[in-house]
């Protein structure tokens, strides 16, 4: 498994060529795809960009939103095989979206069969240029509260909309809401490399119970230890994960810093949690 620069997750707003700076300057592996700016000077430039810096890329987020109107759905559904094949073309093999945990229209058998049928075709598409499809569950009990339905909130539940989805499916594993889903070290054991597309790391607040933790209330990877990340990683480790990890640690700290404070305090991070799992 790799490091990944990602932007966005950590409150840092910049072109891609001086992203691309940032990461390889404090000790990134790779960076994310931004597909914007892939999209503006398409592949051979941005190879250019990144291969200057030399990084690898990272993950691209999905560019199709799942629970759109219909036509808005389609539109994103017909543009994404260009998509596809660029991201393709600058190395990248995984994209991810999260799946909301709650719905306020469909019960839970109606929701299961309406993100197959929206997934299924976009997994197809992914499928057609060797690109996994991460999905990621929402763990958070508070996430639910107050809304009319249950959805997917743990990896086995996720697993079984991918198996629906399509073989090239799998799950963005973010150990946040592995943590607030139980942080169960079966549900990990349960799962092997082929399982897991994307991985993103961080950390929670003290003193909290399950039913306590708010999805944008988190902390830097190792910050708290409340998260067991040394065990979450040497298990991704010991099962042959050689994808991207990421920190999304929602940090208003982090973006209250300069940028190239905020990638150093980032990069420091991962190095943190990294080392006590010998990855």
């Amino acid at each position: 498994m790799y490091t990944s620069f990602g932007l966005d997750a950590i409150g840092v707003d910049r072109p891609f060529p001086e992203a691309a700076a940032l990461a390889a300057e404090h000790g990134f592996d790779a960076v994310q795809v931004d597909l914007g700016y892939l999209r503006e000077v398409g592949p051979d430039d941005y190879r250019a960009v990144r291969d200057d810096h030399g990084l690898r890329s990272g993950s691209a987020t999905l560019p199709v939103d799942v629970t759109a109107d219909a036509e808005t759905y389609e539109a994103d559904l017909d543009a994404l095989p260009e998509v596809a094949e660029s991201v393709a073309a600058v190395g990248c093999s995984r994209m991810s979206t999260y799946i909301m945990s709650f719905s306020d229209e469909r019960p839970f058998e109606g929701n299961f069969a309406f993100h197959r049928d929206r997934l299924e075709p976009v997994a197809a598409v992914l499928a057609d240029h060797g690109i996994d499809l991460g999905l990621e569950f929402l763990g958070p009990e508070r996430l639910r509260a107050g809304h009319e339905y249950d959805f997917i909130s743990t990896a086995d539940g996720m697993l079984d909309l991918c198996s629906a989805v399509g073989d090239n499916a799998g799950l963005l594993l973010d150990c946040w809401h592995w943590h607030t889903a139980g942080g169960s070290v079966e549900a990990l054991e349960a799962l092997d490399a082929d399982d897991i597309v994307d991985v993103h790391v961080n950390d929670a607040p003290e003193g909290l119970g399950l039913d306590e933790y708010v999805d944008t209330e988190r902390a830097m990877p190792g910050a708290t230890g409340v998260v067991d990340i040394e065990t979450f990683l040497s298990h991704l480790d010991a099962v042959g994960y050689d994808g991207p990890v990421m920190a999304e640690p929602f940090s208003d700290e982090l973006e209250a810093m300069a940028d190239a404070d905020a990638a150093r305090a980032t990069a420091e991070s991962l190095e943190r949690v990294f080392e006590p799992a010998g990855v």
